[in-house]
């Protein structure tokens, strides 16, 4: 099967490399020169961590992905996963193009955080073809995927995409929609409270998380998981769910609006709520 992907950052080439493996040809579109630059060595370094975890990637997985600028390079694709930027505008924008770009049958998956699948859905012709697949980060390390089902998401769509899913070792479970569906409704009101609590002196970034992995049993407190994911992707999608819900639970807090702003995003660039040696 061709595969399309949207986007070159950290979930496009995890996405990108899980099909990959799987044996199926990927095309990764990014209008990013540094996006695309950067690829290539973002999958040599997710194949190298599968390897030490004992997954054993096939030796031609790197091979299977193609890179390109052109978002009409993904025409062809059967399956196309969008993991762009979390930006309802620009999702939208990419995915009525998409519409227009890809075989009527292709199914139209999108890895957003927290966009309504719907509103996606309604910027294209194809309502029924159109699905939620929100693959958590890693992506070749974790074997669930949070699927979204719009109330115009075909049953034909669904069970191709779980099959899919399947193909890939992973695990789908299936949420109705409504933004951040499950994972992103909670999580993120609970990273966002976290970083507050931080910000108001309560506690350091380290205390913040033993408590919630001595006490709950996390395998991994908040703000680790916040650092992770990417602070500026925190913003992104509490900004969305602000947007989508009115709710002031969601509105960015302080602390975490100063780190974005001053370049501390977490993991990728060494420093977000913690500090990380560097690789």
């Amino acid at each position: 099967m061709k595969v399309g992907v949207v986007g070159a950052g950290v979930m496009g080439t995890g996405v990108a490399q899980c099909f990959a493996a799987a044996g199926h040809d990927v095309v990764v579109a990014d209008t990013d020169p540094r996006a695309l630059d950067r690829g290539p060595e973002r999958i040599r370094t997710g194949l190298r961590m599968a390897a030490l975890l004992g997954a054993r990637p096939p030796a031609a997985t790197g091979d299977r992905i193609r890179w390109t600028g052109r978002l009409e390079d993904l025409g062809g694709s059967e399956f196309v996963v969008e993991c762009a930027a979390e930006r309802l505008a620009l999702k939208e924008k990419l995915f009525a193009e998409l519409d227009e770009l890809c075989p009527a049958a292709t199914v139209l998956a999108s890895c957003t955080s927290a966009v309504p699948i719907g509103r996606l859905a309604a910027a294209t012709a194809r309502a029924d073809r159109v699905i939620g697949t929100h693959f958590m980060n890693p992506a070749p390390l974790k074997d669930a995927v949070e699927v979204v089902r719009a109330a115009a998401t075909g049953e034909e769509t669904l069970r191709t995409t779980t099959d899919v899913l399947a193909g890939l070792g992973k695990r789908a479970i299936v949420v109705a929609d409504g933004p951040g569906f499950v994972a992103n409704r909670v999580l993120m009101a609970t990273i966002n409270e976290a970083i507050a609590t931080v910000g108001d002196g309560i506690a350091d970034a380290g205390t913040v998380d033993r408590v919630f992995e001595n006490c709950f049993g996390h395998a991994m407190g908040p703000l680790r998981t916040a650092d992770l994911i990417g602070l500026d992707v925190i913003l992104d999608t509490l900004v969305v769910l602000l947007e989508c819900t009115g709710q002031p639970m969601y509105r960015p807090c302080p602390l975490l609006t100063e780190l974005v702003g001053t370049g501390r995003l977490g993991r990728k660039t060494g420093r977000g709520l913690h500090s990380y040696p560097a690789s």
